[in-house]
């Protein structure tokens, strides 16, 4: 079976406003379910991608800091 799953993530949220999208985000980590992280990969891909050069730099920083915050 050749299940796309990006393209399955993409798909449910194709029709999606701002504010679902930030529900969407919010809800998926409020949970706290492992089964949504692909889900979230995706959406970071796409925001990666539709990120310039600086807004880029921010995001890696934002983790870096997040990374040591949650290993203390």
């Amino acid at each position: 079976m050749d299940l796309n799953l990006r393209r399955a993530i993409l798909s449910n949220i194709a029709e999606n406003d701002q504010e679902q999208l930030e529900a969407t985000i919010a809800d998926a980590i409020q949970d706290g379910e492992e089964k949504m992280l692909p889900g979230l990969g995706v959406l970071f891909e796409l925001i990666w991608q539709q990120s310039d050069e600086q807004d880029k730099q921010d995001m890696v920083e934002s983790l870096e800091q997040g990374v040591k915050q949650a290993n203390q």
